[in-house]
């Protein structure tokens, strides 16, 4: 295990992207591990906020105006969502810290169009990350991430793009000189 580590991989805690982990689709992202076992592991990227709206990729959704967020390259074409509504949706799962993965997606849409879900209350996003058994404990010993407890941010900020580099500072002296860095270092 790398030296950066300050905990394991578990359901609920985050992913950070190390500040030298380059390009791809997870370059200063944080990823919610929603489920870590022996199987793989799974979660979503929690701070890569795209400008498709939810109601331009599911129908049914009225008045209720989010973009959707890139949770990871598997599945891009299937709709997740995390929340904090709790047992209120039938066969959600929950993560920890208050969140919750998943659910009927027919009954979080009519809790949605009455008016009964706020924004910040529910994230939804396309595709997820996955990792086979193994990947994700390989990927740690590499020090591609660094493993973290989900109180260092706000899982459903409203400010995406604050994520990583608050969670940058919140990592102590060592890393907060990274949280200045800009997404592409060429235009410092």
């Amino acid at each position: 295990m790398g030296q950066n580590q300050k905990y394991q991989p578990a359901a609920g805690r985050l992913l950070i992207a190390d500040p030298s982990l380059e390009g791809g689709e997870f370059r200063k992202s944080i990823v919610l591990l929603a489920d870590h076992s022996e199987e793989g592991s799974m979660g979503v990227i929690i701070n890569n906020q795209t400008d498709i709206p939810l109601s331009t990729a599911v129908k049914g959704f009225k008045d209720f105006d989010m973009d959707l967020f890139f949770g990871g390259p598997v599945e891009t074409d299937t709709i997740f969502f995390l929340h904090t509504l709790g047992s209120e949706i039938p066969g959600t799962i929950p993560v920890g810290h208050g969140l919750f993965w998943g659910g009927e997606s027919g009954f979080v849409r009519d809790l949605i169009n009455h008016g009964l879900v706020k924004p910040d209350q529910i994230r939804f996003f396309l595709g997820y990350s996955g990792w086979a058994p193994g990947q994700l404990q390989e990927e740690l010993g590499r020090d591609s991430w660094i493993v973290y407890n989900t109180s260092i941010v706000d899982i459903l900020s409203p400010s995406p793009e604050e994520m990583w580099p608050a969670a940058m500072k919140a990592m102590g002296r060592n890393y907060a000189i990274w949280s200045t860095l800009p997404f592409d270092p060429e235009m410092n």
